[in-house]
């Protein structure tokens, strides 16, 4: 991968449509490195400003746009992660990442209830490296690690590419990467796409899930929770939610059922959740809740239920129904 540098004496300048043309790709990349779609979208945005800030001949000078845009986005994402440590050290109650609805549910971009062509949603490719499960590993490593992870593992660039991009030597991003790596084994997070039988069988999980809570069977809940299931929830102090992790599947039942007695009024919908089977919770066609699931062994091993307002603006209005 090229990065800025050299002279561009007799030929033509970066091709504006080829520089806009990063943006999917570094929407990818940014969401990935951050579990926000907004902190993405922001940090993209910071990227291309810092690209049109430049004088017209340093822009000119650029052997790869696409390599300078990648660059200043890891850099800046890496900032980001730095600050967000913080921030979230205050974040009243667990903090989740994001979900995503699948492209074809997006309804927080332009135009009403629909997607278009500047929506990120539709930009975001939805693969096991966007599973709830994947991205809550994320979370728990270093900024550096999360970065040259991101970098290697998922984008597939060389460790040279991603030391010049990190500004870090090879082999310290080589042994950034190989300490992620650890991390994503030992929590046995998913790293490859369910086949289609699976898939189906999950979807059928989690159908199963969704029925057994409308008819408020504690038994039936019970009996699709594993026993040592865990419950997340995040609310970030502006709804109700559990402040901490509800663990056990007979509590986790008992919990659900509380909620479905005290909210009232809600329509769950089966959803794609960050590109695998979930459920959305509305009332009055606004979604209040967006529930991940990760299922193993026939169970549900963990939910996490993303509640804050602030992160559910892809979802405000429901799809269009078949």
């Amino acid at each position: 991968m090229s990065t800025p540098g050299g002279t561009a004496a007799g030929r033509a300048g970066p091709d504006l449509g080829a520089v806009v043309g990063e943006r999917r790709q570094l929407i990818n990349l940014a969401y990935r490195m951050l579990g926000s779609l907004a902190e993405a979208e922001d940090a993209v945005q910071e990227t291309y400003t810092r690209w049109y800030a430049m004088p017209a001949r340093q822009r000119e000078a650029v052997v790869s746009p696409g390599a300078w845009l990648t660059t200043v986005a890891s850099r800046v994402c890496l900032d980001v992660l730095g600050s967000a440590r913080a921030r979230r050290e205050r974040y009243v109650g667990e903090w989740i990442p994001e979900p995503l609805p699948d492209r074809t549910e997006w309804a927080g971009g332009s135009g009403a209830g629909g997607s278009g062509p500047g929506d990120p949603a539709d930009r975001v490719t939805l693969d096991e490296s966007v599973g709830m499960a994947f991205l809550v590993v994320l979370e728990a490593m270093t900024p550096a690690e999360r970065v040259a992870f991101v970098l290697h593992d998922v984008f597939r660039y060389s460790f040279a590419e991603v030391a010049e991009m990190v500004g870090r030597s090879p082999a310290a991003c080589r042994q950034l990467a190989s300490s992620a790596r650890r991390r994503v084994r030992a929590a046995g997070a998913p790293t490859a796409p369910a086949a289609a039988g699976e898939a189906a069988r999950q979807a059928g999980l989690v159908r199963r899930f969704k029925e057994a809570w409308e008819a408020k069977d504690i038994g039936a809940l019970v009996g699709l929770l594993a026993p040592d299931a865990t419950m997340t929830a995040d609310g970030g102090g502006l709804v109700g939610a559990a402040l901490r992790p509800v663990e056990g599947g007979a509590d986790i039942a008992r919990y659900l059922l509380h909620l479905a007695d005290r909210a009232g009024g809600l329509t769950l919908l089966e959803r794609t959740v960050n590109g695998q089977p979930g459920l959305v919770a509305q009332r009055d066609g606004v979604t209040v809740t967006v529930a991940a699931f990760r299922l193993d062994g026939g169970r549900v091993t963990h939910i996490w239920a993303v509640r804050n307002p602030e992160k559910l603006r892809p979802w405000t209005t429901p799809p269009n129904e078949p």
